[in-house]
C-alpha cells in the first residue's frame, strides 16, 4: 500500500504512460465514459506526483488488458469499508460485463415472475447507466438468484512471468545442447524419424447461425447485451447475415446512434442524430424467441408468397396509435420476383395481422 511519502514522490514519464494505459483499458471495458476518460487522461499526462496518478485510477477495477501497468505506489487493495463480497469497494467503477451480468439476473427474474415487465424495463435501464458496483448490487439485492461470480482484483502476474522466464531459459538450454550434439553426429544417418499421423483430427468449426433463425436471434441478443450492457433498442432489423440497430447515444436520450452488426458491432457514423423525445424503446429480453421462431417457419405460408423466404425481422414500438409504445415484431417475406408479404406479432409470438402477397 502506498504511503504519504510515496504519494509525494515525483512521477516519471513511464509512470504517466502506465497510468494512461490503465485508463485506456478501463475506458474500453466501460468503466469510464468518453468525457471522463479524456479528462482523466489529460490529468495523467500532466501529473507531477505518484499520488496524483493514484487518485486517477484508485476507483477502477484492474482492467484485464492492463495488468501490471499500475504505476508504482498506486494501491490496488480495496477499501475496508463498503467493499463488495469479492473485495472491490462499492464505489469501484463497473465494467460493461458487470452491467451485462446484472441484466442477465434481471432477465432471469423477469422469466420466473419476480419482476413485472415494467419493473424489468426500469431496472434494466438503470443497470445500463450504472457507474459503480454498488449501484448494480442494489438493483438485484432483493432478488432470488443463483450466486454469480463478482469481479475480483487479480493477483500480480510478475511471479508467474518470472517462472515462465526461468522455464523458457531451461528449455532453450536443453535445445542448445541438443543442437550441439546434433552437429557432432552430423555424419551419422538418422535411423528414426518422427511419425506423422496420416489422419490428423480436424478442428471442429461451428458455423455462426443465421440471424433470422432462433439460434441466430438468441446469439445476437447475447452479444448485444455483452456490447452495451442492456437489451434496449429503439429499432432493430435482423437479416440473414447482418443486423442494423438504432439506440440511445452515450451522449444522452436526446440523441441516437446507428450500429451495424456483421458478427461484431460497428458504429455506422461518427456523429449522433437528433432523437425524438417521444421515442419508445423495446427491451429485447421480452422476446419469446422460440415462439417467434415458430411463426418464422410458417410466415411464407401465412403471407402466401410463392417461393417466399424470410427477408427480415423488425422489432420496434407501435407508433400507429392503436397501442402506443407496445413492442411489435414484424416478419417480412419476399421472393425473387419482388412479391412480398408481412406478419405482425407480439413479442410472445401471437400473430396480430397478416398482409398477404402483393
Amino acid at each position: 500500500m502506498s504511503t504519504g511519502n510515496d504519494g509525494r514522490m515525483r512521477a516519471r514519464d513511464i509512470d504517466r504512460v502506465h497510468a494512461c494505459g490503465v485508463l485506456d483499458a478501463a475506458y474500453a471495458e466501460g468503466q469510464l465514459g468518453g468525457e471522463e476518460y479524456r479528462e482523466r487522461t489529460a490529468k495523467a499526462s500532466a501529473a507531477k506526483t505518484l499520488g496524483e496518478l493514484a487518485r486517477l485510477t484508485s476507483d477502477l477495477q484492474v482492467p484485464a488488458a492492463a495488468r501490471d501497468l499500475t504505476p508504482r505506489g498506486v494501491s490496488r487493495k480495496p477499501l475496508r469499508r463498503g467493499r463488495s463480497r469479492a473485495g472491490y469497494a462499492g464505489h469501484t467503477r463497473a465494467r460493461n460485463v458487470d452491467r451485462a451480468n446484472t441484466v442477465r439476473a434481471l432477465d432471469s427474474a423477469l422469466g420466473d415472475g419476480q419482476l413485472s415487465a415494467e419493473e424489468h424495463e426500469a431496472a434494466t435501464e438503470l443497470a445500463s447507466e450504472a457507474k459503480t458496483l454498488a449501484e448494480l448490487a442494489e438493483l438485484v439485492a432483493d432478488l432470488q438468484r443463483a450466486a454469480a461470480p463478482s469481479p475480483t482484483p487479480p493477483r500480480s502476474r510478475r511471479r508467474l512471468l518470472f517462472r515462465v522466464a526461468v522455464g523458457v531459459t531451461a528449455v532453450l538450454g536443453v535445445w542448445a545442447g541438443y543442437v550441439a550434439a546434433g552437429r557432432d553426429d552430423a555424419g551419422v544417418t538418422a535411423t528414426s524419424r518422427q511419425t506423422l499421423d496420416p489422419n490428423p483430427v480436424q478442428p471442429l468449426v461451428l458455423p455462426t447461425p443465421e440471424l433470422d433463425t432462433v439460434a441466430g436471434m438468441t446469439l445476437f441478443r447475447d452479444r448485444y447485451r455483452e456490447k452495451f450492457g442492456d437489451t434496449i433498442v429503439d429499432e432493430l432489423a435482423l437479416h440473414q447475415n447482418f443486423a442494423s440497430v438504432q439506440r440511445v447515444a452515450p451522449e444522452g436520450p436526446r440523441w441516437s446512434v446507428d450500429w451495424d452488426y456483421w458478427g461484431g458491432f460497428e458504429r455506422r457514423h461518427d456523429t449522433v442524430t437528433t432523437r425524438d423525445p417521444d421515442t419508445r424503446t423495446v427491451d429485447l429480453a421480452v422476446l419469446d424467441v422460440a415462439a417467434i421462431g415458430k411463426v418464422l417457419a410458417d410466415a411464407p405460408r401465412l403471407t402466401k408468397v410463392p417461393d417466399g423466404v424470410v427477408d427480415s425481422i423488425d422489432v420496434s414500438a407501435d407508433d400507429s396509435g392503436t397501442a402506443p409504445g407496445r413492442p411489435l415484431v414484424e416478419i417480412r417475406v419476399k421472393n425473387e420476383r419482388g412479391q412480398y408479404g408481412r406478419v405482425v406479432l407480439t413479442p410472445a409470438g401471437e400473430v396480430l395481422k397478416v398482409w398477404e402477397v402483393r
